[in-house]
């Protein structure tokens, strides 16, 4: 970390005086810029008043993700999500179940940003990312290196709780928004799985399917 900035003016508060005490203790610079100065810096809806500069996330292989021994490759693939809200809340689902790494698109397909680091809540700090070319490619690879490959589609063929690789070395693909699972991902997954729902609507959002997922994965594991 490089620096903390504080808006000028805050009320005294627990949690200042512990960014302040662990910045002391990190010797982290701490700044205090006025208030839209930091807005502006933040780059995110209704910052609360502190951000920090960080260096850039490291960037992981992929193949290093698929072939890591222990713990059991329990990876996440989103395929085309492009809402930084949506990012953020799956990679903070993924890490609170325990998954060792997750797996971007370059293309057409958010990225971290600050948006993206609000919403997943310090997730980023712990989660293996990798970038790669394209999903389908990566699908590809991942079997070819001993990797199940299950995507989760409203149409799939059979049950996310009855998903019986769910405790062999996986990767979990969702699909975009509205769009679901690209066609030449769909086609490469060894299981395309559903979640069953009792309800009218026929479909959850992408950020509450990938947490469902992953903690039934988890569960089975």
């Amino acid at each position: 970390m490089r620096d903390v900035w504080v808006a000028e003016g805050l009320d005294p508060a627990p949690v200042l005086r512990e960014i302040n005490e662990l910045a002391k203790r990190a010797r982290v610079p701490v700044r205090y810029v006025g208030r839209r100065a930091l807005d502006a810096e933040a780059r995110t809806d209704g910052p609360q008043g502190v951000l920090a500069h960080a260096q850039p996330l490291p960037e992981w292989e992929f193949d290093d993700l698929c072939r890591r021994p222990s713990p059991t490759p329990f990876l996440l693939g989103l395929d085309g999500v492009t809402d930084p809200q949506n990012l953020g809340a799956l990679l903070r689902s993924g890490e609170g179940a325990g998954i060792t790494g997750a797996v971007l698109p370059r293309h057409r397909s958010a990225h971290v940003t600050p948006a993206v680091t609000k919403a997943a809540a310090g997730a980023v700090e712990h989660v293996r990312l990798s970038v790669v070319p394209g999903m389908a490619a990566a699908v590809s690879r991942a079997r070819d290196l001993g990797i199940w490959v299950v995507g989760l589609d409203e149409a799939g063929d059979q049950s996310l709780f009855d998903l019986a690789v769910a405790t062999e070395p996986l990767l979990v693909v969702l699909g975009a928004e509205g769009g679901g699972l690209s066609r030449l991902v769909r086609e490469r997954c060894d299981v395309v799985a559903r979640i069953p729902l009792k309800g009218s609507i026929p479909s959850l959002n992408v950020a509450a399917a990938g947490a469902l997922a992953v903690f039934e994965v988890s569960r089975r594991r």
